[in-house]
């Protein structure tokens, strides 16, 4: 059973530059992906959340704003936390897929969480 914070909370750990990347979207991003990431903290899942294909226990959030698009990446499946592991804006003009840059920084940061949740 994992521990909760307080008042049943799971805590958030921000992998590398994912909190100042996520600080860096557009106001009203940041408060749909804020809750979503509450909702993740108090055990359930947002609408918007989808599994990551490719990964277990990772979810992606997408949101779109004007003519961009913005994602989250976390780790629900890890220890005791909720851990983001990538905010970035999708780029590529090139089908909806995530690029496979964004894949492999996603992948060492997932490394990093697992490090972490084992005391490392």
């Amino acid at each position: 059973m994992r521990e909760m914070g307080e008042g049943g909370i799971r805590p958030v750990v921000w992998i590398r530059s994912s909190h100042e990347d996520l600080k860096k979207f557009p106001a009203d991003i940041q408060d749909e992906m804020g809750y979503a990431l509450y909702i993740a903290q108090i055990g359930d899942k947002h609408p918007k959340a989808r599994p990551l294909k490719g990964f277990s226990g990772v979810l992606e959030i997408r949101s779109n704003y004007a003519s961009d698009t913005y994602r989250a990446v976390y780790a629900t499946k890890i220890g005791d936390a909720i851990y983001v592991l990538h905010a970035f804006q999708k780029k590529s003009k090139r089908g909806i897929g995530t690029p496979k840059q964004e894949i492999a920084l996603i992948r060492r940061r997932l490394q990093r969480a697992q490090e972490l949740a084992q005391g490392g």
